[in-house]
């Protein structure tokens, strides 16, 4: 998603189905990923690659550095496997911090998105977070929960519960938290996302997934032809610094209307709107979702979903979160850095979907609340439901 993040290129090759022909025996996940090359100890704690599977052929393999989806494979209209979110094969890509920074697949805590001017106040205290991107804090800080390590407990093959201890201060934010992030892979080819997390003094939560999905089967290529559906009738307009302004802004007679479903192609090169322009000639905005009302999210009805007509493969998102941010990628490309399969990832080679509070709720009361106190229990609820169109 969000803007003016070293990412890193990937291209998606034959290597793939090569190895997903491979058996497990020989230790190699349907994606072509070697567990071995996952297995390290970052900050003195284990790190290995999960992988979760159901009866329907679906694989997913997840890291518990940063709580990352590293590889998401399901069948296509030709019932081949398609590995449809970027990464990096190796552990040792994703913890490189200052050598590779990346948000790919990542449990983002503790704040998603952006805090303006890293200022929230707590009773009569402004609290200063590290500003990280434009003068802002931007996902929790350099040093976010996506570059950390989870404690991981799998569950069968088809649930990981990952558990993280962030310190009062961590990145300044007050309270010790405790932070939960359960991924289950369902028999419906979903991945079923629950984000809890409790404080021992008032903060701000505002968790989320940041995978890069690209449903087209080649990542070596922007994905710009994959048709966009977001279920909302107003989105929250950005400056310069993809700050919030504060408004809430009809989508109506402008590109950033996604209520049919649309093909990226047509939208984004109008760079002479602003919004446009201004989020890198792309996507990089928070939308009012339609199936959040009166302080409640409906998280069985659509609120956004991705298609690729090449493959036929159909992403649903469900939440119950009140917004959600898109990103098309707009500065992949700017990083000779390969990902899975040796592949550098091109300008717009996938699309974030990124479910939350609207950036900068701490500083807008007006908003849904990102707060937390003691006692209380924070919630969220994601599900990125896969499907095929033949």
């Amino acid at each position: 998603m969000i803007g003016m993040k070293k990412l890193f290129p990937i291209l998606l090759t034959a290597a793939l189905f090569t190895a997903c022909q491979q058996s497990q025996n020989d230790g190699v996940t349907k994606s072509g990923l070697n567990p071995a090359d996952f297995e390290s100890s970052i900050n003195e704690k284990p790190v290995k690659l999960y992988t979760l599977t159901n009866e329907q052929g679906m694989e997913v393999c997840i890291t518990n550095f940063g709580g990352r989806i590293v590889s998401i494979v399901v069948p296509d209209k030709n019932d081949q496997p398609q590995d449809v979110v970027l990464g990096f094969d190796k552990v040792s890509l994703y913890a490189d911090i200052e050598g590779s920074p990346s948000d790919f697949g990542a449990a983002i805590g503790r704040y998603a998105n952006r805090i303006n001017q890293g200022h929230i106040t707590v009773g009569d205290s402004v609290i200063q977070l590290p500003q990280n991107n434009y003068g802002h804090c931007l996902h929790g800080g350099p040093t976010g929960w996506q570059y950390q390590v989870y404690d991981a407990e799998q569950v069968g093959n088809d649930q990981l519960i990952l558990t993280l201890n962030s310190p009062d201060g961590d990145n300044n934010f007050p309270g010790n938290v405790t932070a939960k992030v359960t991924y289950t892979l369902t028999p419906q080819n979903e991945i079923d996302i629950r984000y809890e997390a409790t404080t021992d003094a008032e903060t701000v939560i505002n968790m989320t997934n940041h995978s890069y999905f690209n449903l087209n089967g080649d990542p070596s290529r922007p994905a710009t032809d994959m048709v966009l559906y977001i279920n909302a009738d107003k989105f929250t307009p950005t400056d310069t610094t993809y700050m919030p302004t504060g408004e809430l802004r009809s989508v109506e007679g402008t590109p950033m209307d996604f209520r049919t479903p649309t093909e990226l192609s047509t939208r984004i090169p109008q760079t002479e709107y602003d919004q446009i322009k201004n989020a890198g000639e792309g996507l990089d905005h928070n939308w009012c979702l339609n199936t959040y009302a009166e302080g409640k999210g409906d998280d069985t009805q659509v609120a956004a979903s991705l298609f690729s007509p090449k493959t036929g493969i159909k992403l649903e998102v469900l939440t119950d979160e009140p917004g959600i941010q898109v990103y098309s990628g707009n500065f992949l490309g700017t990083s000779s850095v390969a990902g899975k399969n040796g592949i550098v990832y091109p300008k717009q080679a996938a699309v974030c979907l990124e479910t939350q509070h609207y950036p900068d709720s701490p500083n807008h009361p007006e908003w849904a609340s990102p707060w937390l106190k003691p006692g209380e229990t924070y919630t969220s609820h994601c599900v990125y439901r896969f499907s095929v169109e033949r």
